[in-house]
């Protein structure tokens, strides 16, 4: 965000405190936090006081710049350049290592990575939970709402130490466990693709199993693996036998960032809000030298090609590859990255350390978007109605390309198996074929098609959470129902016994008639 920009939001917080309510955030890293961030800017402007519980370890807020919102800096033994290596692990293991291995060794590997996050994450919770000042001084600030993003589990937990109602903001878990069973989510296997599927909702019989042991298989990873600690963990702190699960599921509202363009069809709950999208917005002008390169492409245009924030190196072979394809296209390429600079670069090709992204989409010569996947980069070509090619490579990214590919706006490849004569092809699919431009198209209509803003939708229910101090009349009665009650299987074994008992008592009577006509059949014999 420019610099005035910030300045004017921080007026206008210093003008309006007080006026408003007051809200408690714990934010996630990198991605995530451009989403809550456009949440917090709105509520700031709309007269509320904002503070940010932030370890020190986070790595993509400073809270020594100029902002709009107080800072509460929880002081870990974790450094940013520790935090940034972890991430940095789990990103390699991910893009490259994870498809190297056998799969016991992927998983186990994978499993070990997880523990040792979720370590991190206990060492900041315990920071928190420990600091009795802190938790005093937050308690007499009299915050109304706690806005959080589960990307990693405690912000609850706090929630609940400090007796303030909680809104999520969240994309997704993994094969949607968390919305499922912590939220109560319905999401029958037969159409609702988990996560991490790679499906669609139109699936063949071998899909469905597919989806359904994929399900299984994360429930059983969630439960025994990564919830079984944090279930001790919880009970220990709030001095209850409790669950991660059953406190994740006291969340008043869920705003979930996606909606009806991204989503298939499916049902929802009351207490679930779709607002994706909330940070597009119309494109603004280029810098100068940016805008003269972009009009240089003349009747061609331009492509956009971003690998994401994390994404910062390729191997020589892989950028090459990606490098000699692009210098095949007509058109000019913006390309996001900073790594080697490629030595297969084209003339028609300029790589950049950052793009105003949102700006060059929205541009009237965009042509098409190169991208990873990444749910915030997805709804910018939604919201300018640019057709993609893209190249998942890890967590939601191959579902969300996916989701496109089903809608027909984009053109899905192998990270892995990637050549130049592919990426060509691609590209020139989606910037010839008009159906791609028309499918965008069509889910741009549908998405600045809404009664309201998501954005404002996303700000309407925290506000709403606020007013009325929580949306306990949203909660569905799932919650307060076991596994077993909540399928009907305690109504299903009644039933079947009250069967078996009447099959049972048929068959005595049966066979009292059967004997009984014999004995008398033989006497009339004798």
């Amino acid at each position: 965000m420019a610099g005035k920009e910030v300045t004017v939001l921080w007026l206008l917080a210093v003008l309006s405190w007080g006026s408003g309510g007051k809200v408690l955030v714990w934010p996630a890293d990198n991605s995530h936090w451009l989403n809550m961030d456009c949440i917090l800017q709105e509520l700031v402007v709309r007269g509320h006081q904002v503070t940010v519980l932030l370890p020190s370890c986070f790595l993509i807020l400073d809270p020594a710049q100029p902002s709009p919102f107080q800072f509460e800096v929880v002081k870990v033994p974790i450094t940013k350049e520790e935090m940034a290596a972890s991430l940095e692990e789990t990103f390699y293991f991910f893009f490259y290592k994870e498809r190297t291995l056998p799969a016991w060794k992927s998983i186990y590997e994978a499993i070990q990575i997880m523990y040792k996050l979720e370590n991190l994450t206990k060492i900041i919770c315990d920071e928190v939970l420990k600091n009795k000042a802190l938790l005093e001084r937050l308690r007499t600030f009299g915050f109304d709402v706690f806005l959080i993003d589960p990307l990693v589990p405690s912000g609850e937990l706090v929630a609940e130490k400090l007796g303030i109602p909680f809104v999520y903001t969240i994309r997704f878990s993994i094969g949607n466990t968390v919305e499922r069973h912590c939220g109560a989510l319905p999401a029958p296997p037969s159409y609702i693709p988990a996560t991490l599927s790679h499906l669609t909702d139109r699936m063949s019989f071998l899909e469905r199993l597919k989806n359904t042991f994929t399900y299984t298989i994360l429930d059983m990873m969630y439960h025994y693996v990564l919830w079984g600690s944090w279930d001790q963990y919880y009970s220990d702190v709030l001095g209850r036998t409790t669950t991660l699960c059953e406190t994740m599921g006291k969340a008043e509202i869920w705003l979930i960032r996606t909606y009806w363009d991204f989503e298939f069809p499916r049902p929802f709950l009351p207490n679930f809000e779709f607002v994706g999208g909330l940070h597009c917005q119309p494109a603004k002008p280029l810098p100068k030298e940016m805008e003269e390169f972009v009009q240089s492409s003349g009747e061609h245009g331009i492509v956009v090609f971003s690998l994401g924030s994390m994404v910062n190196n390729l191997t020589d072979e892989k950028s090459n590859i990606i490098a000699r394809a692009l210098s095949q296209l007509p058109q000019k390429v913006l390309w996001r990255y900073k790594g080697k600079k490629p030595e297969a670069l084209g003339s028609n090709t300029r790589i950049y350390d950052w793009i105003p992204q949102n700006d060059l989409l929205g541009h009237p010569l965009a042509k098409a978007f190169l991208t990873h996947g990444g749910t915030n980069g997805i709804y910018e070509a939604i919201y300018h109605g640019i057709p993609m090619v893209g190249i998942p490579m890890f967590a939601d990214q191959h579902d969300n390309i996916a989701h496109m590919r089903a809608k027909g706006a984009a053109v899905e490849l192998d990270f892995n198996r990637l050549t130049t004569q592919d990426l060509v092809n691609a590209l020139n699919t989606v910037i010839n074929n008009s159906t791609y431009k028309e499918n965008a198209l069509r889910l741009s209509k549908i998405h600045h098609d809404q009664p309201i803003k998501p954005l404002d939708r996303a700000v309407f229910w925290v506000e709403f959470v606020m007013r009325h101090k929580g949306a306990k009349h949203l909660r569905p009665a799932a919650h307060h129902l076991t596994w077993y009650q909540y399928h009907c299987l305690d109504v299903l074994a009644f039933l079947l016994t009250c069967a078996a008992i009447a099959v049972f008592i048929l068959v005595k009577c049966c066979l009292f008639c059967c004997r009984r006509c014999g004995r008398i059949a033989k006497r009339k014999k004798d």
